[in-house]
């Protein structure tokens, strides 16, 4: 009698007669192994498709339906990204969209964890080809880790990020656009050394169209005096005359004033200095101050090296307190060039005032926060994006409503694509320095001018009527920025730096050096430093 011997995998599977994807054990084994392989694939890319075709079909089923939603939502957001982005934004900054997110995320990661725990029992280790078995396992464990790791940490982030946002924006009335454009006051508040109380040394309102996004930026100088305040404003009891009592009445010390004096005329105001200050600008420019915005400059640098630093050229030579040439501990300088500052850095470049004016500080101070700006990105968010979370938590004051982020946000973005108006109330665009117009303002003169730049914008000022600012906020870190962009206004200055002039030489024609400027303030030559650093406000972010 004739013998004949098959395969082993062959006798099992004409035994067997079943399906090798639903009964591997009556495949071949390299059957088993492709099986093994699909599995992962289809747990991958189809959840749910693995236990459909080869486990629990009830499970399956459930998981695909969750796989279809979470499909047909990303096809939604994608088609809403292509044709209603600002619908888009508007959604995914609301903070219970959020919270729903995080939900779904955290349900997410945990949902595909389990499906891969049932595929990796599917996969019957024990049948595949023996030398793939590690290869096998170490995908379906990197698998799970990537896939609901990612899930996980994403649920983290959202949470993260809508934690610091409901701390930083209060809930309140939304505000209404007034003349068609939205108003808040921008300060960089600075206790400052050798100072009583925070003083806000930069003050900006900015303005921007509630249809368009464009911003105009109005920049007040830190000296201002004799301001009024706006018509209705409690601080007419105080200050009759306006805050006008001399050198000692510059703008930025009305805050520390009425902290310490006259709280009581803003009853229930979560920050009456804040309040005050928004009624000093409405009254300065004929607007409307509606919100504001206060960032503590200190945690300004926090925030600074949380994003790695900050990257900026300069057209001119600026002071700072460091090492001299000599090694002595004084102004050192920074000259014309690129340079990527940290937070400490970057706020003594910002702050500096010596030999300069108080145009070129506020032009250094809206430099730095254009290159904060324009590295808010996800090269920059991603690997850094507690710490920012952190700093931006800790260093930003506003009483602007959450419920209205999604509006400030699409704004925001609409507006960055559009140039930016500024207008400094004070020299360059008022007279030079020698006019003092700061000291001795045209109130008239000022809101004619702000009225034009609004009407220039479509947004006209009505008859007893006042618009007012906005401010930019990058949601994904909550963090608020003046808005910037190309700027075309007034007594701007080019943000070429080939168009720039060159900086001025020493008297012989020779170039300035930092040895040189040493020589100039331990001779007390005031006037030559002033000269040297006259282009310090050319100033642009990035490597120009």
């Amino acid at each position: 009698m004739t013998s004949h011997t098959q395969p082993q995998g062959t006798t099992r599977a004409a035994a067997g007669g079943g399906d090798p994807v639903r009964a591997p054990e009556t495949g071949t084994v390299p059957q088993r192994t492709k099986r093994a392989w699909i599995l992962l694939a289809l747990t991958l890319f189809v959840p749910g498709g693995a236990q459909v075709v080869a486990g629990d079909r009830r499970l399956g089923r459930a998981a695909l339906r969750v796989t279809l939603t979470v499909w047909a939502l990303a096809v939604v957001a994608l088609v809403l990204f292509f044709v209603n982005r600002d619908l888009l934004i508007r959604i995914g900054a609301n903070t219970w969209v959020l919270l729903g997110c995080i939900v779904a995320l955290a349900g997410l990661a945990i949902g595909w964890a389990v499906l891969w725990v049932d595929t990796f029992r599917l996969l019957r280790l024990r049948l595949v080809a023996p030398g793939m078995r590690p290869l096998i396992a170490f995908a379906s464990v990197l698998l799970l880790l990537v896939t609901s790791g990612a899930l996980g940490y994403g649920a983290w982030a959202v949470n993260a990020g809508r934690s610091t946002l409901t701390s930083i924006f209060p809930p309140g009335q939304a505000i209404e656009p007034v003349d068609g454009r939205y108003n808040v006051l921008l300060m960089g508040g600075d206790a400052g050394e050798g100072r009583i109380g925070l003083r806000p040394d930069s003050i900006h309102v900015a303005s921007v169209n509630a249809e368009t996004g464009r911003t105009i930026i109005f920049s007040i100088p830190r000296n201002f005096q004799n301001a009024r305040f706006t018509e209705d404003s409690p601080l007419w009891s105080a200050y009759p005359e306006g805050f006008s009592c001399g050198d000692e009445c510059i703008l930025n010390a009305l805050y520390v004033d009425v902290m310490q004096s006259h709280q009581d005329l803003y009853p229930g105001a979560q920050d009456p200095g804040a309040e005050a200050m928004k009624d000093a600008a409405g009254g300065i420019l004929g607007l409307e101050v509606q919100a504001y915005a206060m960032v503590d400059m200190a945690g300004f640098a926090q925030l600074i090296d949380a994003m790695g630093g900050v990257t900026v050229t300069s057209g001119g030579w600026t002071t700072y307190r460091g090492h001299r040439p000599d090694g002595q501990w004084g102004n050192a300088w920074w000259g014309p060039g690129t340079y990527t500052f940290n937070g400490e850095q970057a706020l003594a470049f910002a702050r500096s005032r010596h030999f300069s004016t108080d145009y070129s500080r506020i032009r250094r101070q809206q430099c730095i926060q254009s290159a904060m700006l324009a590295q808010f990105n996800p090269q920059t968010l991603i690997p850094r994006f507690q710490g920012i979370l952190e700093a931006g938590e800790q260093i930003v004051e506003t009483d602007l409503p959450g419920q209205q982020l999604g509006t400030f946000v699409s704004l925001a973005s609409s507006g960055r694509s559009q140039s930016t108006g500024r207008l400094t109330i004070g020299a360059p665009d008022f007279g030079d320095q020698g006019d003092r117009f700061t000291t001795f303002p045209d109130f008239d003169l000022i809101h004619q001018r702000v009225g034009e730049m609004l009407s220039e914008d479509g947004t006209p000022q009505a008859a007893g009527a006042v618009p007012a600012p906005f401010l930019f906020v990058d949601a994904a870190a909550g963090i608020l920025t003046a808005g910037t962009g190309n700027i075309d206004s007034q007594g701007a200055d080019s943000d070429n730096p080939d168009d720039w002039p060159a900086p001025p030489p020493q008297p012989d024609g020779d170039p300035i050096t930092e040895d040189w400027l040493m020589y100039l303030e331990d001779t007390g030559q005031t006037g030559l430093l002033e000269e040297a650093a006259k282009t310090n406000h050319l100033c642009v972010a990035g490597r120009g």
